[in-house]
């Protein structure tokens, strides 16, 4: 039961037990008057007809206020409702325009990183010579060199390393899935040089002291919305070690 309805039952209750009260008061006086009087039988009911009609009078009443109570709260609660409903339309509408907003502050980041280019390093280090086929016999040659007083042959002495001995490695950059390559950029330098990257650009397939770009760049899926686009490189100095650079551009 709600505070309302309960606040309107006591009212009535108070209002009929005050009823109550004053019939019975008008009781006791006419029965008084009666035994005073023996012709006081034939007066009027007229009292306890008015008592009576204000007895169901308060009755009603109490349940009226009762019923007023509750549909006021009603109303209030459905003010709430309404209200709350509204704010949370509101909030709906907010979080939306903001979800389109950071959508199109995400593409427009990524659209500079497009055309700033994505880069890609890599360093590589100088490439070991692979060892003679046999010591053994690189060894008894060398001493039957000397014994003559000649040199070892030379396809038993240590080279230096081929294109076939280097170790190639891939360069990968991560861009947006939807995008599209404009152009892969390569460059390449020695480990310790200080040249800039602008003077050390090569071109796809093309040897540069030792060292050579894939003849064509690889695009693979990474996930749902991105994939990579790879360059291998492969160096073969056993001088000096390299540093690859790869720069991806795209667009949106």
């Amino acid at each position: 039961m709600s505070d309302g309805v309960l606040a309107a039952i006591i009212a009535a209750t108070a209002t009929v037990l005050a009823t109550l009260l004053q019939l019975k008061a008008q009781l006791a006086r006419e029965v008084a008057a009666r035994a005073r009087s023996p012709n006081a039988r034939g007066k009027s009911h007229l009292p306890r007809l008015v008592l009576g009609v204000m007895i169901v009078g308060a009755g009603v009443g109490g349940f009226a206020l009762s019923q007023w109570v509750a549909e006021h709260r009603r109303a209030a609660q459905e003010v709430v409702t309404a209200e709350l409903r509204a704010r949370i339309e509101q909030m709906n509408r907010t979080e939306s325009r903001l979800a389109g907003s950071y959508s199109e502050i995400e593409s427009s980041v990524l659209r500079n990183i497009g055309l700033s280019g994505v880069v890609v390093t890599a360093s590589v280090p100088p490439c070991k010579p692979a060892p003679p086929a046999s010591s053994a016999s690189f060894a008894a040659s060398a001493s039957g060199a000397a014994d003559t007083g000649g040199t070892a042959a030379p396809s038993l002495l240590p080279s230096g390393c081929t294109e076939a001995d280097a170790s190639p490695v891939t360069l990968c950059a991560t861009i947006p899935a939807n995008a599209t390559v404009d152009d892969v950029e390569l460059y390449v330098r020695t480990a310790d040089s200080d040249v800039p990257w602008n003077a050390s650009r090569v071109m796809p397939g093309q040897e540069s002291a030792q060292s050579r770009f894939a003849q064509q760049p690889v695009e693979m899926a990474d996930t749902a919305t991105a994939k990579q686009v790879c360059e291998s490189f492969a160096q073969w100095s056993s001088e000096h070690g390299r540093v690859a650079r790869v720069v991806v551009r795209y667009t949106l």
